[in-house]
């Protein structure tokens, strides 16, 4: 058959299944027209059968249709049809030109109508060339948009495929009976030339007879063999496809394509969702309930600025919709312009938070939303040929996965970053980290964009030329928002018009006993049980152990009328809590949580974390103790937020950070006003009505605080990954940064290229940099640097360079002994140098643990230093000096002059002199008694004692017996080590206990005291 047939194929609609165009049917009617036809009436009938386009697709929400619309075999079918049209050519032979045109064009006509085509003259008809000539079979070839059996079911186009496999016995039978008039060694399929027909024989009778009868049966058997194909296969079962979710993705794609498309040009039709497909609409009202954005957001986002895709900074109050317009943002660069996207946020919380809330977007839209928060995140990120990847990173992850996509040269990949709390750029040395990343962003990709956004911004001028940026404000708040102080009993509104910033609002009337008065001197009890259990309250506390005792507090005053609202719910949240902590639950949560009450902060696991924080968006819970990270953007707003004071930890209050935290109260589409509350004593009045009244802080950069810490690290980096390896492009970069922005500011007495050549002359002097000097000239030179492997791995690592070098020794150190028996020598390695400074032990946990290593932990101990008698001078509490192991030998000998320059007496009184209750006079006494020695008053007998020395009570005697018996054990081992043919070097000490289990203080002392020369 020809090569139309070979193209026959299952096309799928969204709609209605669609054929391809088959071949055999109408190679099969062509030979039906008799051999006296010439080629170019032929050419002209196949000609008819091109005149109509694609139809439109016809709507069926039929699962499964079989036949294509059509309903049987017989009376008006497809194959009743082309048997009606077969017979018209056996029965008028002289007319079979204009039947054959007729037919066949009335036939396709009406396939056509059945599918309710909605198609013009103009576009359906094409004028017919009578005078070109084709070859038979290449007409054959209809095309798929005027194909006459487009609608064709399945089963049909199985049994086509069948006739066309060269196999197949029946196809190779029809190739018998058509080719009588081709050479034995043709087949049907091969293209035939115009010279290899033979013109037919008019005049032989018996030709015809021949010729009428294999028509005959040629029909009869065709017609068999789709009637028996066409039954087998109706009743097979047929693939299931979802139509709904066919036409869903085919919008989708065409919407997103029409969006790049307008993207693309300078059009102002942006697509129907801010160049974004309707399902993203549809998402976010199914998801979040947003219908509507509010003005500004639309103003925002039709920026010319934001069109043209330049860098923007955006500031709104808190709760005022400033994520939803960065994530439309986002959304655009990774469906219409294709390109990765990067979310900087504070902390790893909020990071887990907003990849729960964007995975379904990335499922739905087709993009892959990966976490850099923590351990999780993948250095260099996977690269990804077809789809986009969204990355939610903390500060110090979105700094290390912007090195690596440098290092890779993948940095042009990143097409928008977002930082979330721009304002942290001048916060420490995170607001360090934040401006490097920013910095490196600006001066490797021209063509990634920046989108900042913050509630708190003071000084926008200089981060607008440090990030070359647009900048747009709103006051928009969608819930109007009440702030009082509270100072003893009475509440104060804020007010900026009053002369000193307030004015008195009303006076607390809850009744208080004595009891509740000393345990709750702030009247939170009161404070609270106004708002809660209908609506929701925030209590934040400057620590996190504060967090818990709040929590507690409330519980005890409150009614027990709180443990009946939503009863069910809470006992479900306590059991999920218990499955998920592996059958254990924190004591105080189990206390708390029936009243509706909980903690909320960095000590909670994640999972702990998002069932609290969903419990509280449900109403289940009513009011959260948090410390301030849950201001910083985790959305868990509330009616009533409480300052429990102007503190965060032991530092007083910013006004950046008083209003993220009053910004949680008031929420949208719930409440219609917010109210926040802080308590503060009387001296702390004057701090916090400056606190109010004054503007917000200034944004500095920090990268030259910390001893220059900050430069040295960026340095570093701009070395390792080839940003700049001379002096004149590291200049160059500095003064892009923000602190070349501020730098007449922050730097006085000194330039930015002096401290630039004083940091990389330390960076070289550590072993971190090596310096190379390149000569142009006699008087010219260019001065370059290389990263040593010592730098390289600190600025991969991101190790603190104050530390790097210690860390170096001591993994050297580790490399001449490394205990493997456990884990203790690698975790001892792996502890941040940093967190010594945050640490506070309690010593005698400390010593009961340590007493309780294995002998391998113990070898671990003295092997970085940790001595056993340190150990046990900090359980019991005495002073601590650090000690020279050479010169050991002095301290048995100063330890008595010690003890005379102390007492002033003889030397055969100061061991009495030790004993509580005993000076000169008392130990003269004693002494002329006899008692010459501790040992002598530890054995002594109080009743005898008492006769042996005059005016000594029962009282006094009995002490003194136990205080000498106490200091004689002590001594005893002290004396042991230190004095007599005992005092030898710690060296050669045998440290016979070993490993054993010291439960008790006072019976390891003599074992301490083989180690205290080696204390630290």
């Amino acid at each position: 058959m020809d090569e139309g047939g070979s193209r026959i194929r299952r096309r799928v609609s969204v709609r209605k299944r669609n054929r391809r165009s088959l071949g055999p049917i109408w190679a099969a009617a062509a030979e039906l027209v008799p051999e006296n036809v010439d080629e170019e009436q032929m050419v002209a009938g196949s000609r008819r059968r091109k005149t109509v386009g694609e139809p439109p697709v016809e709507h069926n929400d039929s699962e499964e249709d079989m036949f294509g619309g059509y309903d049987s075999f017989a009376e008006n079918s497809f194959l009743d049809q082309v048997d009606d049209l077969e017979q018209k050519h056996m029965q008028f032979p002289e007319h079979e030109k204009c039947a054959t045109d007729s037919a066949t064009e009335d036939l396709y006509s009406e396939s056509i109508h059945k599918r309710k085509a909605n198609i013009t003259a103009g576009d359906s008809v094409t004028t017919l060339n009578t005078g070109a000539h084709h070859n038979r079979h290449e007409d054959a070839v209809i095309e798929p948009e005027t194909d006459l059996l487009y609608d064709v079911p399945s089963s049909q186009v199985l049994y086509f495929e069948n006739l066309q496999n060269p196999s197949n016995e029946l196809d190779n039978q029809f190739s018998k009976k058509r080719d009588w008039n081709l050479p034995s060694h043709q087949t049907v399929k091969d293209p035939l030339p115009p010279n290899c027909i033979e013109p037919p024989q008019r005049n032989d009778a018996s030709s015809s007879e021949v010729q009428t009868g294999a028509d005959v049966s040629r029909r009869k058997s065709l017609k068999d063999h789709l009637k028996s194909a066409m039954t087998e296969n109706a009743k097979m079962q047929a693939p299931v496809f979802s139509k709904t979710k066919q036409l869903k993705e085919t919008l989708l794609s065409e919407e997103m394509n029409v969006a790049k498309k307008t993207l693309e040009s300078s059009s102002d039709d942006r697509g129907p969702f801010y160049s974004l497909p309707s399902k993203v609409r549809d998402l976010y009202g199914q998801l979040k309930g947003i219908e509507n954005l509010y003005e500004w957001q639309h103003t925002c986002l039709t920026l010319s600025s934001v069109q043209e895709r330049k860098n923007l900074i955006y500031s709104l109050p808190t709760s005022g919709g400033k994520t939803l317009v960065a994530e439309i943002l986002m959304l655009q660069e990774l469906l219409c312009h294709r390109k990765d996207v990067v979310m900087i946020l504070p902390y790893v919380a909020i990071v887990q938070e907003k990849i729960s809330g964007l995975s379904v977007f990335g499922t739905e839209l087709g993009f892959f939303v990966e976490e850099y928060a923590g351990s999780k995140g993948k250095f260099p990120p996977i690269k990804r040929r077809e789809k986009q990847s969204l990355y939610v990173a903390t500060i110090e992850k979105g700094h290390s996965l912007v090195n690596s996509l440098i290092e890779m040269e993948r940095i042009s990949t990143l097409g928008l970053v977002v930082v979330d709390e721009l304002h942290m750029i001048g916060e420490g040395s995170r607001g360090a980290v934040l401006e490097m990343t920013l910095a490196k962003i600006l001066y490797t990709s021209k063509t990634t964009q920046i989108i900042g956004m913050s509630a708190t911004l003071s000084n926008v001028e200089d981060l607008q030329e440090f990030l070359e940026a647009e900048y747009y404000t709103s006051h928009f708040r969608p819930v109007e928002l009440k702030e009082y102080l509270k100072i003893n009993d009475e509440l104060y509104e804020v007010d900026s018009k009053a002369e000193n910033g307030i004015t008195f609002s009303r006076l607390l009337t809850y009744k208080y006993s004595d009891t509740l008065k000393k345990m709750d001197p702030d009247c939170l009890i009161a404070l609270v049980t106004e708002v809660i259990p209908n609506y929701s309250c925030l209590v934040f506390c400057p620590t996190k152990k504060n967090c818990e005792n709040v929590a507690e507090m409330i519980c005890k005053f409150l009614s027990k009328d709180y443990l009946k609202h939503r009863e069910k719910e809470k006992s479900e949240m306590i059991s999920n809590l218990k499955s998920i902590s592996g059958g254990n639950i924190c004591p105080v949560l189990k206390r708390t949580i029936p009243f509706g009450i909980a903690y909320h902060h960095s000590g909670l696991t994640s999972d702990e974390r998002k069932l609290l924080e969903e419990a509280y968006s449900t109403g289940v819970l009513c009011l959260f103790t948090c410390t301030s990270t849950l201001a910083a953007g985790v959305n868990l707003p509330a009616r009533r937020v409480i300052l429990r004071a102007p503190y965060v930890a032991k530092e007083f209050l910013k006004r950046s950070q008083y209003k993220q935290m009053i910004g949680r109260a008031g929420r949208a589409g719930i409440d219609t006003v917010g109210e926040s509350i802080l308590i503060l004593q009387a001296n702390d009045k004057q701090q916090v009505l400056q606190l109010i009244n004054s503007p917000v802080e200034n944004c500095y950069s920090h990268l030259v605080h910390e001893f220059g810490k900050g430069i040295q690290t960026l340095f570093l980096s701009l070395i390792g990954l080839k940003i700049a390896t001379n002096l004149n492009d590291i200049c160059h970069f500095m003064s892009g940064t923000l602190l070349g922005v501020q730098q007449k500011i922050l730097l006085k007495g000194k330039s930015l290229s002096e401290i630039t050549v004083e940091s990389l002359n330390c960076l070289t002097e550590k072993g971190l940099l090596q310096k190379d000097m390149i000569y142009e000239s006699e008087a010219e030179f260019q001065c370059n640097f290389r990263i040593t492997k010592l730098g390289r791995a600190s600025f991969k690592g991101m190790i603190d360079l104050a530390y790097c070098d210690i860390l170096y020794r001591d993994l050297k150190k580790g490399l001449e002994g490394l205990v493997l028996e456990s884990l203790l020598h690698l975790v001892y390695l792996a502890t941040p140098y940093g967190m010594v400074s945050q640490s506070d032990p309690d010593w005698m946990i400390y010593f009961r643990q340590f007493s309780q290593l294995s002998p391998a932990e113990q070898k671990v101990a003295a092997l970085v230093g940790v001595s056993e008698s340190f150990i046990g001078k900090k359980a019991s509490g005495q002073a601590i000096r650090k000690e020279l192991e050479e010169f050991w030998v002095y301290e048995a000998l100063l330890v008595e002059l010690t003890k005379k320059l102390t007492y002033c007496v003889k030397a055969e009184l100061i061991p009495l002199m030790e004993v509580t209750g005993v000076l000169e006079g008392r130990a003269k006494q004693l002494y002329s008694a006899g008692y010459k020695s501790l040992v002598h008053l530890a054995n002594a007998n109080p009743e005898v004692l008492i006769k042996t020395v005059s005016h000594l009570s029962r009282r006094q005697a009995k002490q003194i017996v136990s205080s000498a018996k106490h200091h004689h054990r002590f001594f005893r081992s002290y004396s042991g080590s230190l004095c007599g043919s005992e005092v030898r070097h710690p060296k050669f000490l045998q440290r016979e206990e070993a490993g054993r289990n010291l439960n008790d203080l006072g019976k390891s002392h003599h074992h301490l005291s083989l180690s205290r020369c080696h204390s630290e």
